[in-house]
């Protein structure tokens, strides 16, 4: 599991043909794992860094192994619940969520904005794709810096490079001094959001867009080349 968190398991991706082909037919974490599950390793486990989204549905698939309930049920219960976000989830696309907005992608750089519905899985998984607001993620933030959903002595660690790469568990590490910062950012077409937590300076930065990467992570990086450092 330490491997799967911080990337160095050689577990590969889940993007390419195999997932256009099968978009709408993998629905639950099981479906990718009898996909992808038969291939070998691309390294050695602890090699090297190497950004793996198979490797987060593996452990969505871990924790339902554990917990005995689906993957989504139980992060509602344990992370979306105990923060107050009531707003963050993860249903199919099929399911009427009110105020979850349409993804819009371009082509090239100067075509038209055209909706990313053709693109989108069935449903987010534990490697990504779900939906949230800012609201809701700087109460995760909260939530995390509290203790809340887990120990600060297991966030020091999460926080902390584990490799050669700035990545610790599941969290990537940005700057020094000051300015050290810890979150994620995600993107597809279509979709863009980054969290940034600055732990010495006491900000929270989120940003979320319906566009294009790198729409939501460069509002963030202007922001954060230009706020105070004290």
């Amino acid at each position: 599991m330490r491997h799967l968190l911080t990337h160095t398991g050689g577990t590969g991706d889940i993007f390419g043909p195999e997932f256009e082909q099968n978009r709408l037919t993998l629905r639950e974490h099981s479906d990718y794992v009898a996909l992808y599950g038969s291939r070998g390793l691309g390294f050695e486990p602890g090699a090297r860094f190497e950004y793996s989204n198979y490797g987060f549905v593996l452990l969505g698939a871990i924790i339902e192994a554990v917990s005995g309930a689906s993957y989504y049920d139980h992060v509602r219960g344990n992370v979306f619940d105990p923060a107050g976000m009531t707003s963050t989830d993860s249903l199919p696309e099929s399911d009427d969520v009110p105020n979850r907005s349409f993804g819009y992608t371009r082509s090239s750089p100067r075509g038209n904005w055209q909706p990313n519905t053709d693109t989108l899985p069935w449903r987010g998984t534990s490697a990504g794709g779900g939906y949230s607001t800012v609201g809701d993620l700087m109460r995760f933030a909260e939530a995390l810096n509290s203790g809340t959903l887990i120990s600060k002595a297991t966030l020091a660690d999460a926080a902390s490079p584990q490799s050669q790469e700035p990545y610790g568990f599941g969290l990537a590490i940005q700057g020094e001094g000051s300015l050290r910062s810890y979150g994620h950012g995600g993107g597809a077409p279509g979709m863009n959001g980054e969290l940034r937590i600055f732990p010495a300076l006491g900000y929270v930065v989120v940003s979320l867009s319906n566009l294009d990467p790198l729409a939501a992570t460069d509002l963030v990086e202007y922001f954060a080349l230009r706020m105070p450092d004290k």
